[in-house]
């Protein structure tokens, strides 16, 4: 369940995928207030694992359904979706306001404060894990600030896939990854009061629904919200989007890592221990191994620059791949800073005046250069992301960006690593399905070769001439952005490290 689709997949025993589908859904509210219809988003989710559940696929099934092995019902239904946000809804899952999305600003007052007087730093300290307007902590302080009879009237304040799963089979529960910003203490696993209470909503803990050690698991209660799954169908919920998609692309092993090509650059890095010192950016995503957490840096930055400069120049997403073949490394000269968000960059430093710009044109300059110019600055952000996040190891890629391959050509020089192309379609159903078999898969009589579904698609190996030239021009990228940074504070132009 992402922000504006709904999607399902169904799986073969053996990986393949069968079937897709997916319903758009909608986001409402003005300004800075982002808001989703709960009931809408629900309706859609049932919509798209009707379609693929229904015709007797092979297998399990991830962020949907899947059909059993002769042809009938699923043998799971494994549920991922959108992470972070406010979904308060009633004991039958049912909302008592609309869901306040992930992008939602409304807290952004409440989060300055906290940034100002050190609490977001202390939190930092104690979670590993940085405040940000959009996560729950934020909007369930704003809520009871402004809004505290809708929290009343509540008796859940989950995330998006948590609500699907209490109306499909009655479980009041979420999973660690979901958790994880802003409430988990990572030495216990469990809410930390201590984070309630700086955030003024200790008296409100009895909303957060209980969170499962692996991930939490039911059954289907039957035709609810007309779901044509059985009763007693196994449902399983989690983790949430990103830690899914690293999941589904086989990264599990500290020093690995994933970067996901979308709107967003999302990076993630397995790591062994919550990283609580340096500067306060990112987060520790718990995972269902005390030792193994996924170090997040997702940044503002990714197709969302690509699609402007392709608006700005009158070009279209297919004329990406030709473009980069036609320009040199480099572009001529022409480079960019690739920070274009209304709201800044938060990783892999936070800067709410963080700007784009465009540097070395002339006359000359063509639309292919600047094109070329914004994916290698894309690119180089991602490198800067990734060695903030820890990564020595292998890299998983997908994402809408993952289907360009003269650009992942790009990203592997700059990474100076392979680039392993994670199994399609849909990474994370595809995690959500294995999440499930590790946790309960022995207790369904359901096995699965790991390293089958997770086989990448395509290998991508960096060029080393064009290893070489990155190296310098990656450099350059760094130079270029102390000095925006110090432009933006109004510092001087001048490199400061």
């Amino acid at each position: 369940m992402g922000t504006s689709v709904a999607k399902a997949v169904a799986f073969a025993e053996d990986g393949t995928a069968l079937r897709t589908e997916s319903v758009p859904v909608s986001l409402g509210g003005s300004g800075e207030r982002v808001e989703q219809d709960v009931d809408e988003v629900v309706r859609a989710a049932v919509r798209v694992i009707d379609a693929v559940a229904g015709g007797g696929a092979n297998g399990a099934a991830g962020g949907g359904a899947g059909g059993g092995s002769d042809g009938g019902p699923p043998a799971l239904v494994a549920m991922t979706g959108q992470g972070d946000g406010l979904w308060l809804v009633d004991a039958e899952g049912h909302p008592v306001r609309p869901a306040l999305s992930w992008m939602d600003g409304r807290a952004g007052d409440l989060v300055a404060g906290w940034m100002a007087d050190g609490t977001a730093l202390r939190l930092f300290r104690h979670t590993g894990n940085v405040l940000f307007p959009g996560s729950p902590g934020a909007l369930l302080a704003w809520l009871d600030r402004n809004e505290p009879a809708t929290l009343d009237a509540a008796t859940t304040a989950a995330c998006c896939k948590d609500v699907l799963h209490l109306r499909l089979t009655g479980e009041r529960c979420t999973d660690l990854s979901d958790a994880s910003v802003p409430f988990l203490d990572p030495t216990t696993r469990t809410y930390s009061p201590q984070v309630l209470e700086a955030l003024g909503i200790e008296h409100r803990e009895g909303l957060l629904p209980p969170v499962s050690a692996t991930v939490p698991f039911g059954r289907a209660r039957g035709d609810v919200d007309g779901t044509g799954l059985p009763e007693g169908t196994p449902v399983s919920s989690g983790p949430y989007d990103l830690p899914a998609c690293a999941l589904g692309a086989g990264i599990t092993e500290p020093g690995d890592g994933l970067l996901i090509i979308g709107t967003t650059l999302a990076c993630e890095v397995v790591a062994e221990r919550v990283v609580r010192d340096g500067d306060p950016v990112g987060f520790h995503l718990a995972t269902d191994r005390a030792d193994r957490n996924l170090r997040a840096l997702p940044a503002m930055t990714g197709t969302v620059a690509l699609d402007w400069v392709l608006g700005m120049t009158g070009s279209r997403h297919e004329h990406v791949s030709g473009m980069l073949d036609e320009t040199p490394r480099g572009a001529r000269g022409v480079a960019a800073l690739p920070y274009l968000s209304p709201s800044g960059e938060r990783v892999p430093f936070v800067d709410p005046r963080a700007r784009a710009e465009f540097t070395g044109l002339d006359l000359r300059a063509s639309r292919a250069e600047l094109v070329r110019a914004m994916c290698e600055a894309i690119a180089f952000a991602a490198r800067h992301c990734l060695e903030a996040a820890g990564l020595t190891g292998e890299l998983g890629v997908c994402g809408g960006g993952a289907r360009s391959l003269p650009w992942l050509r790009v990203f592997a020089d700059v990474l100076g690593r392979p680039l392993k192309v994670a199994r399609g379609p849909e990474p994370g159903a595809r995690g959500a399905v294995l999440a499930a078999l590790a946790a309960r898969g022995a207790d369904l009589g359901l096995a699965v070769d790991t390293a089958r579904w997770t086989a990448p698609d395509l290998v991508v190996d960096p060029d080393p001439e064009g290893v070489a030239y990155y190296e310098e021009a990656y450099a350059d990228y760094l130079y270029r952005v102390e000095a925006a940074r110090s432009r933006w504070h109004g510092g001087p132009c001048a490199h400061t490290g």
